[in-house]
């Protein structure tokens, strides 16, 4: 089994601990975030989406120009552009950037989030409006001959794209979401579906709720699943720990934490989003989980983003990692609170073990299956 690991970048150096510096556009800073993870042996690196922050294609567009191999997962809420122009933007940066794009679908956690980009519509309309989305999305870059679409959101007349994307047969769809209307409209469309770091067992159960909504949509190539977290990593365990609590410390001492995706902005605000209610409710039930999994940093945040670390040495936070992967999980989405710095510390610590672990694995069981 392959696993795909993910990073995250943005425009300039900012997290939970970190209070933004330098310019809202860092363009040095990009190049080196963007260096950073590709020479640490990421796969992808996810540019995120807020209300205030700049546009990530655009982001991404630069990033990949600075860049040669890395991929870039570009979050994307449905709602606020055409689906057909969405289509033609992605597959335009798809064919610029020699196939390196996928698209992250976030159909909005937060009313007020929602609200300040002019989007009223409540929860439950937000993801009926999605999965109308994603159907002419897939279908612009999909279709062989025009095509026209009546629907209750969107309606298209002879829709005929000229730029179609690099990848065959299109760009790869990501879908986050926890809620019993996130799995029904992923598990439709999603080639991976995007899951925060949760105990073992609950984030069984997502998995296993996310393939029956494949199953009810009437597919067989069941989503792939990927798995967010926030690996603090120590020489020792005892280190890794003391890390662990002066950034915890830090987050309290911001009052939340800083930035716009993950900070004081969403904080001020009750989670309504239920992917931050299963973090707080799991932190409830107490701060260590299984192997490695600490989830005080998520209820410190206030779970407002991917926010729950696996603290310990690299093995053990490369076994906690693979303990996912046993689960089913093919996707690990890894992001530090010290951004730039830990992305070169996990190519250099983190991510050669758990590749060396599943190559291991797979040795043995081709040696295993020639013997059989």
């Amino acid at each position: 089994m392959t696993v795909e690991f993910i990073g995250m970048i943005g425009s300039q150096h900012v997290s939970e601990t970190h209070p933004a510096s330098g310019p809202v556009v860092d363009r040095e800073f990009v190049r080196r975030f963007t260096r950073a993870h590709e020479e640490a042996g990421f796969d992808k690196v996810l540019v995120g989406y807020s209300s205030s922050t700049p546009e990530g294609l655009q982001i991404a567009g630069y990033a990949a120009a600075h860049s040669d191999r890395l991929g870039f997962l570009v979050a994307h809420r449905p709602g606020f552009v055409a689906p057909t122009l969405a289509a033609r933007t992605y597959a335009t940066l798809d064919q610029l950037s020699g196939g390196r794009v996928a698209m992250h679908v976030i159909s909005g956690g937060s009313d007020a989030e929602q609200r300040r980009d002019g989007d009223f519509l409540d929860k439950d309309e937000r993801y009926d409006r999605t999965d109308e989305y994603l159907d002419v999305v897939i279908r612009t870059w999909t279709a062989d001959a025009p095509f026209s679409h009546h629907g209750r959101h969107y309606r298209v007349e002879d829709v005929d794209a000229e730029i179609r994307p690099l990848q065959q047969p299109r760009i790869p769809v990501y879908f986050g979401g926890s809620s019993a209307a996130a799995y029904r409209v992923g598990g439709k469309h999603a080639d991976v579906f995007a899951l925060w770091g949760e105990p073992l067992a609950g984030t069984t159960e997502q998995i296993a709720a996310v393939h029956a909504a494949a199953r009810a949509a009437g597919r067989t190539d069941l989503p792939r699943i990927s798995v967010s977290f926030r690996p603090i990593l120590g020489a020792t365990e005892e280190q890794a720990w003391e890390r662990a609590h002066r950034i915890l410390d830090r987050i309290h001492a911001a009052n939340g934490g800083h930035g716009s995706f993950t900070g004081t902005r969403m904080h001020s605000e009750r989670p309504s989003n239920v992917g931050s209610r299963r973090l707080l409710a799991a932190a409830e039930k107490g701060e260590r989980h299984d192997r490695a999994l600490w989830t005080a940093t998520a209820a410190a945040s206030g779970a407002a983003g991917n926010s729950t670390a696996l603290v310990g040495t690299p093995q053990t936070v490369a076994a906690a990692l693979l303990d996912y992967v046993d689960i089913g999980v093919s996707t690990l989405l890894i992001r530090g609170y010290d951004p730039l710095d830990d992305a070169v510390a996990y190519g250099r610590e983190l991510i050669p073990l758990v590749r060396q672990e599943l190559g291991r694995r797979q040795a043995a069981a081709a040696t295993t299956g020639a013997r059989a």
